[in-house]
């Protein structure tokens, strides 16, 4: 959890982008969205979140299996966990035809929707 924290803080660096991802550090942050407490879902979303900036992470994330986890954090996860899921499937999706499908075909839109009343201010 403390990791996740600390990549999704260094993830703010494009250049640490890079070396995050070289690192091999994508697989274990998806698999927290699905096995890790609530603090540690926030955190590991946050850090992909900002990863998924980067054009050349997005097929890797998307890969890994993390558009099914992303979705069910906007309806299951806190309210930064939530507002993060939707960032990181808005930045997903951007100019990337695949993710776009699959972010529609895991069923994120309905949860996405109820966010623009339920969810937070971002």
């Amino acid at each position: 959890q403390n990791a996740a924290g600390t990549l999704w803080f260094l993830a703010v660096n494009f250049d640490n982008q890079v070396t995050i991802t070289r690192a091999g550090a994508i697989p274990p942050l998806v698999q927290l969205l699905t096995s890790g407490a609530a603090d540690a879902k926030e955190k590991a979303v946050g850090a992909l979140c900002c990863l998924a900036s980067n054009s050349d992470n997005k097929a890797e994330i998307a890969k890994v299996g993390a558009i099914p986890p992303l979705v069910e954090l906007l309806t299951s996860g806190t309210a930064n966990a939530k507002e993060n899921a939707a960032g990181a499937l808005r930045k997903l999706a951007f100019e990337n035809s695949d993710n776009k499908a699959e972010i529609a075909k895991a069923g994120a839109i309905p949860p996405l929707v109820e966010l623009l009343t339920s969810g937070t201010a971002n």
